[in-house]
């Protein structure tokens, strides 16, 4: 059986080869992660694991700090930062769990936009085609779980940011209940909605991951019987402007979680996905939030170059009162409490993650209208689940030309029972 050394050192070795052209990775650790593959060979030589992450190699966005470097979060302002004094919470968790950390994943400027382009780090093309987009703002962990260059891969989701990029790169990605995963050591985007979660190629290793990182032991995800679950599907808004090719997946797994047994019921949320956008009407909840974080520079000017789509709505933010954040907080707080008794008559909602499939680099970046047009469309359904404080997950749907995503969303600190309910739609769909 092959050693964890010798599966890292066929990666070392794939990234080593493309190293003038590197746009996923920011940075590699390769003797950390040498030395943690021959700690983790050793105890499996001896009959010992520290649980199902020991030996897999695991990639962390460049919003966490690693001790003894700056944490650049996609910037060039952040190069010259402070190092970290200490591992975020969810590194020094994840390397006391045996995974062997390879290195930062590239991503958005500040983790803000949807596409995942970086004018400073390189674009991250995706991993089925490197002509189209990745997908933001988790876009290094969406390309390299895709390509194979890692296991798994910690990102951050403040309105999709590890389900757009799982959806278009046809891996699985989760985003749990804010607050589940602590963010001490997370370069932050905003406190409210930002989620911590991994990206990888099943269920069972998101479970994983995000037991660890959520502090709990990780055990086996107990299998439900889809027969009688109920399942609603917000047909609507969430719906428009969706590719016939993505629909007609949607509708073919539908069709199949029907066929188990499923109580399949439309559930709309329109009014609600209304009100809130009437409340963040003059700025969103992450754009001012955000605009605090960054309040120094865009008060003085920043010292290097931004990417104007990131500096654009922070400046706009920046001007908005405290009033319009408060009162925004304090609507969004009343719609998720009337969101989540909105779903208990469903244990999960499930929607096309994405409307739309990939668009190529150059498409974005010729057409200042179509970049806005599709960063909207990446957004809109899974915005939702930050919104209204819930726990969604994205999982590959198989059967379409470039990849496309399946997402279960599930009410706040339900976590665990979504996880179980995507583990038997995988096995379902892989069927």
């Amino acid at each position: 059986m092959q050693s964890i050394r010798d599966r890292l050192e066929i990666i070392l070795s794939r990234l080593a080869n493309r190293a003038a052209d590197e746009t996923v990775y920011t940075k590699l650790y390769a003797e950390a992660a040498r030395a943690a593959a021959d700690a983790s060979d050793a105890r499996k030589r001896t009959g010992v694991t520290l649980g199902p992450l020991d030996g897999t190699i695991v990639s962390v966005k460049d919003l966490f700090d690693v001790a003894g470097e700056p944490t650049t979060a996609g910037s060039l302002m952040r190069k010259t930062a402070k190092p970290a004094v200490r591992d975020g919470t969810i590194v020094g968790r994840l390397r006391q769990a045996g995974a062997v950390i390879i290195g930062k994943t590239n991503m958005t400027e500040f983790a803000f936009t949807a596409i995942g382009d970086n004018m400073h780090y390189g674009t991250p093309g995706n991993a089925r085609d490197v002509s189209r987009i990745s997908g933001g703002s988790s876009s290094g962990a969406g390309v390299s779980v895709g390509e194979g260059t890692s296991d798994i891969s910690i990102g951050s989701d403040t309105g999709g940011s590890i389900r757009i990029p799982a959806a278009l790169n046809g891996v699985v990605g989760f985003k749990p209940t804010a607050r589940r995963v602590p963010l001490s050591g997370a370069f932050p985007l905003s406190g409210t909605l930002d989620s911590i979660g991994p990206l990888a190629r099943t269920v069972a290793q998101c479970a994983a991951a995000d037991a660890v990182m959520a502090g709990e032991t990780p055990s086996e995800l107990a299998s439900i019987a889809l027969a009688g679950l109920r399942v609603g599907i917000p047909r609507g808004v969430l719906f428009g402007d969706t590719e016939s090719e993505v629909a007609a997946a949607f509708e073919r797994c539908l069709g199949k979680i029907e066929q188990a047994g499923a109580r399949i019921a439309d559930l709309s949320i329109d009014d609600m996905i209304a009100d809130l956008h009437a409340a963040t009407k003059r700025g969103s909840i992450a754009a001012m939030e955000g605009a605090e974080v960054h309040a120094d520079w865009l008060a003085t000017g920043a010292s290097v170059p931004v990417d104007p789509h990131v500096s654009g709505p922070l400046s706009r933010a920046a001007t908005l009162t405290a009033p319009v954040y408060i009162g925004a907080l304090r609507r969004r707080a009343a719609l998720a409490a009337a969101m989540d008794e909105r779903l208990s008559s469903a244990d999960v909602l499930v929607l096309p993650t994405v409307p739309v499939t990939a668009p190529t680099i150059a498409s974005i970046a010729e057409d200042a209208e179509l970049r806005d047009r599709i960063e909207g469309l990446l957004l809109r359904n899974t915005q939702v689940a930050n919104q209204f404080d819930l726990c969604a997950i994205s999982l590959p749907m198989l059967g379409t030309t470039l990849p496309a995503g399946l997402m279960l969303v599930a009410r706040n600190g339900h976590d665990r029972h979504l996880l179980r309910i995507a583990a038997e739609v995988e096995r379902l769909l892989g069927d």
